[in-house]
């Protein structure tokens, strides 16, 4: 897989298009970055017949660039939270950019831009697919992605801490106030700060 994570496919990222694939509940001509050259390997693989690209999840073309008009950003953010391999850098209400080297054109953070200032810019006219994305940029992307995703988990797993050491306070405090407090009230409280702190450890330990 090219590992652009641009998710044309109709998955979230291409290790969950390359697993529907390997069970059989996904077709291999849905990629457009691969083109025609990766659904060959993806057919001499998977020993499937070649065929055309689905065009109902876009066209083979040259590889892109994403390029954002400083003048025109507002720093909103946004786009950094859509690039899936981290590769746009920027402050709240800071002017963003593009490190083009890591740049995969995956399009994504084109609708999450309010104000429309990102365009793409064709980097390999004439070259589309694999002749325009080299392993060793896909095993990149890929190494990109993957400690995008820790983060990610990361920083959720940390926010969750954070609610429910609130709502451990939360509830040691209703404790400590139980004698001036109704106690059917006092109980409905606790009840629901319980229930907050049940949802937070799920969520940490994950399906």
């Amino acid at each position: 897989m090219p590992q652009t994570q641009c998710t044309r496919c109709g998955y979230p990222d291409c290790r969950r298009y390359a697993e529907a694939m390997a069970s059989g509940n996904a077709d291999i001509n849905r990629c457009p970055p691969g083109g025609a050259e990766g659904i060959l390997r993806l057919a001499a693989i998977s020993g499937r017949p070649v065929l055309p690209l689905d065009p109902s999840h876009g066209t083979e073309g040259p590889r892109t660039l994403a390029v954002i008009d400083e003048a025109w950003c507002i720093g909103c953010t946004l786009c950094i939270k859509a690039c899936p391999v981290d590769c746009i850098v920027g402050a709240p209400k800071q002017m963003h950019t593009v490190i083009d080297a890591q740049c995969t054109g995956c399009e994504l953070c084109l609708p999450a831009c309010p104000v429309d200032c990102i365009s793409l810019v064709p980097v390999t006219p004439g070259r589309s697919g694999w002749q325009a994305w080299t392993a060793a940029q896909a095993s990149e992307a890929q190494q990109r992605y993957q400690a995008r995703q820790v983060r990610l988990d990361r920083d959720r797993r940390e926010n969750d801490e954070r609610l429910a050491a609130k709502a451990t306070a939360k509830l040691a405090d209703l404790a400590s106030h139980s004698r001036l407090t109704d106690p059917e009230a006092l109980s409905a409280k606790r009840a629901v700060v319980e229930a907050a702190l049940a949802r937070a450890r799920r969520k940490h330990e994950g399906p």
